[in-house]
């Protein structure tokens, strides 16, 4: 039981804040509470389904709130879905090692970082459609490793549609957190056909998980600027990078 666990509270209290950060941004989560599942040693058949289940809350929440705001591309997304749910199911039925993968997607992060800070130089305002062929092999691969890790892939997506322009900031945290849902849902029914189950402390969890992300996604969609949003990811990239390389 996770509740045996050494300051379980403690981990109660962090995860709301975890939903907070990345629903304002459009993403349910996985990375941060991967990362922090990590930290309090929860067995790693459990830590998952328990991420991919947070995430369906979470980025559900997000998309709700941007998607009433208006930010939300039909196409841009289906762009990327068609292809990401088959594999998103594909890699939640395949356990792996992914250390060595996660090392590497951290370092990759570090570029979206820079590239959010303008670093790469400023945002065009030129946005380009997305092609058929990009469309599915972006997507695919997001969805593979989705499902592979325990994550829902916007922390992928949305730092790519921005270094393409393929969207605007808000748009693409619409767009991303529809994606987490879907993958999300892919994976964890890729898992459950393997036959993993799902503890019951993950639904306690899930709660306080939706009181976070309500309270993200409300000041993501509604009260933010651009500009606050921006860097609001860099935040979300940061502590994704840091738990990828050193987790």
């Amino acid at each position: 039981m996770m509740s045996d666990l050494p300051y379980f509270w403690v981990f109660l209290c962090i995860l709301p804040v975890i939903a907070f950060l990345y629903a304002g941004v459009g993403h349910g989560g996985a990375s941060g509470y991967l990362a922090l599942m990590s930290l309090f040693s929860i067995a790693p058949e459990t830590m998952k389904p328990t991420a991919l289940l947070l995430n369906l809350f979470v980025a559900g929440t997000a998309f709700y709130f941007y998607y009433k705001e208006g930010y939300f591309n039909k196409r841009l997304f289906l762009s990327f879905a068609v292809a990401s749910i088959p594999m998103a199911f594909l890699g939640g039925m395949i356990e792996v090692d992914t250390r060595i993968y996660k090392i590497i997607l951290g370092v990759l992060l570090i570029f979206a970082i820079l590239k959010m800070l303008n670093i790469f130089g400023k945002e065009s305002d030129i946005i380009y459609k997305v092609k058929i062929w990009q469309g599915l092999l972006v997507g695919g691969l997001i969805g593979f490793f989705s499902g592979l890790i325990g994550i829902g892939g916007g922390i992928i997506l949305s730092p790519i549609i921005l270094l393409l322009h393929w969207g605007k900031m808000k748009e693409a945290a619409a767009v991303s957190a529809l994606f987490i849902w879907v993958n999300s849902a892919a994976g964890l029914a890729g898992q459950f056909s393997t036959g993993i189950t799902l503890n019951s402390q993950s639904f306690l969890m899930v709660a306080l998980a939706i009181i976070g992300g309500l309270l993200g996604s409300y000041y993501g969609s509604k009260k933010m600027s651009n500009k606050g949003v921006r860097y609001m990811l860099v935040v979300v990239l940061i502590a994704a990078s840091i738990k990828l390389i050193l987790i």
